[in-house]
C-alpha cells in the first residue's frame, strides 16, 4: 500500500475489523522465523516514538473525529485510527531500511494506559488496526522479493506494577492484582492477533510479575483466536548491576519465564549498547531461545534527545554479532530507520548465534538464579 495518504481521508477512514472466519496471514510464523535466523542475523525495527515526534503532529492529528473528551496529544497509539498514514509510513521506512520484523505501534494500547486519555473503550480497535496496517505493508514487501516479513504485536508494561507498592508508607499495597492485569493484557493480545500479528512481543519488562501476567494472557488468547501466538519476551535493565525494577538479574529473569518457551528472549531500552555488553553475553550463554537485543541509541542528552549516530550504534551491536551472541538486532528509544540501515550494513555476512545445548537441570529464580545440581 502507499506510504502516505491524504490526511483528511485518513481521519475519516473507519477501522476495519478482521472477520472471525478470515484465515490468519501468520501461519507457521515460529518455524519461518527460526529458519531465517539459522541463515543470518535478522533485524527488527527501531523506535516509534522518536519517529512520531519528528512529524510535529498537533492535537487534531491525534484526536481525529473520534469525539473523545480528553486532549489526545501524545497518545501515539491512537494514530492507528486517526492518522493511519503516519503509522504506515513509519513501518514502511523500517522495512525499507532492512527490518525483517516490524512491531505494532501499540506500546500503550491497553485499558490502563488509555484511561489517561479517556480512550479505553477503543483499545480493541487501536490494536486491531495497528496490526492490520503492519500486516498489509509486510505482505507487500514479501510479495516484492519473496522474503517473509513479520509483525510483532507490541505489549508494553503499563504504568502499574504487581511487585512493588506505589505507597512508601504501605509496602503491602498494590494498585492492581494479577488477574486484573492479565485481563487487561488479554484484550490487547486478542485484538493484535485478530489484526494479523505473527508474534506477541512483551517488551520493556521492568517487573517480572507483570510479564508473567502477559504470558498467561497470551496463552489464554491462543484458545480464543485458535492459533499459536509465539512469544517474544524482552527485559529492560534499570541499573548498571543488571537488574530490572523488580530486582531480577538477567539469569534469574530467564529462569522465571523460560517455561513459556518463548521464540525470542532479550533486552531492550536500558542504557544503550555499550552498557548492555556484559548482560547480552550472559543471556546468550544460557538461553536456548533466539536472542533479540534492541538498545536505545545511547543515553539522552540534557534536552531528552538522543545524539548517538547510526554508525556508532551499528559498530557497538556489531561486536555482539562478531562474537556470535545475537540472532536479532534492532533499536529502541532514539533509534531511526537510518540506525537500522547502518546495522544491516555492519552485520552483513556475519554468522548468527548458534543456540547452546543446555543441560537439563531444575532452574529456579528468586531475585537471584538457583540451579539444582543433578543427583
Amino acid at each position: 500500500m502507499p506510504s502516505a495518504t491524504c490526511s483528511a481521508c485518513a481521519r475519516r477512514r473507519p477501522p476495519r475489523r478482521r472477520k472471525p472466519h478470515d484465515p490468519p496471514s501468520s501461519s507457521g510464523a515460529r518455524e519461518a522465523l527460526q529458519a531465517a535466523a539459522r541463515e543470518r542475523i535478522l533485524l527488527t525495527d527501531g523506535g516509534w516514538g522518536t519517529q512520531i515526534q519528528l512529524r510535529k503532529l498537533v492535537e487534531a492529528d491525534y484526536a481525529g473525529s473520534l469525539g473523545l473528551s480528553h486532549d489526545q496529544k501524545g497518545n501515539n497509539d491512537i494514530l492507528a485510527l486517526t492518522r493511519p498514514d503516519v503509522v504506515t509510513a513509519i513501518g514502511e521506512a523500517y522495512l525499507q531500511a532492512g527490518s525483517d520484523i516490524v512491531s505494532t505501534n501499540t506500546f500503550s494500547a491497553n485499558r490502563i494506559s488509555q484511561a489517561d486519555y479517556g480512550a479505553e473503550a477503543l483499545v480493541a480497535d487501536i490494536n486491531h488496526q495497528s496490526a492490520r496496517l503492519g500486516r498489509e505493508i509486510a505482505d507487500v514487501y514479501q510479495e516484492r522479493d519473496g522474503r517473509r516479513r513479520f509483525i510483532a504485536g507490541a505489549v508494553g508494561p503499563t504504568n502499574k506494577t504487581l511487585s512493588l507498592s506505589p505507597d512508601v508508607n504501605n509496602p503491602g499495597y498494590r494498585e492492581i492484582d494479577f488477574d486484573e492485569l492479565k485481563a487487561v493484557y488479554l484484550d490487547q493480545v486478542v485484538a493484535l492477533a485478530e489484526g494479523g500479528a505473527d508474534f506477541i512481543l512483551i517488551e520493556t519488562i521492568f517487573d517480572t510479575l507483570n510479564a508473567k501476567a502477559g504470558i498467561a494472557a497470551t496463552l489464554e488468547a491462543e484458545t480464543k483466536v485458535g492459533r499459536e501466538l509465539p512469544l517474544m519476551i524482552s527485559m529492560t535493565l534499570t541499573d548498571l548491576s543488571g537488574r530490572n525494577l523488580s530486582g531480577h538479574t538477567v539469569e534469574a529473569f530467564w529462569y522465571a519465564v523460560r517455561h513459556a518457551k518463548p521464540l525470542t528472549i532479550g533486552l531492550n531500552c536500558s542504557f544503550g549498547a555499550a552498557q548492555l555488553r556484559p548482560h547480552v553475553k550472559v543471556l546468550s550463554d544460557l538461553a536456548d531461545a533466539l536472542v533479540m537485543v534492541y538498545p536505545n541509541a545511547g543515553l539522552p542528552n540534557e534536552l531528552g534527545e538522543y545524539d548517538e549516530m547510526p554508525e556508532t550504534t551499528a559498530e557497538l551491536v556489531r561486536e555482539w554479532a562478531e562474537h556470535g551472541q545475537v540472532n536479532i538486532l534492532g533499536g529502541c528509544c532514539g533509534s531511526t530507520p537510518a540506525h537500522i540501515a547502518a546495522m544491516a550494513k555492519a552485520i552483513e555476512g556475519l554468522a548468527p548465534r548458534v543456540l547452546p545445548e543446555v543441560p537439563v537441570r531444575t532452574r529456579l529464580a528468586g531475585l537471584e538464579p538457583f540451579t539444582m545440581a543433578a543427583a
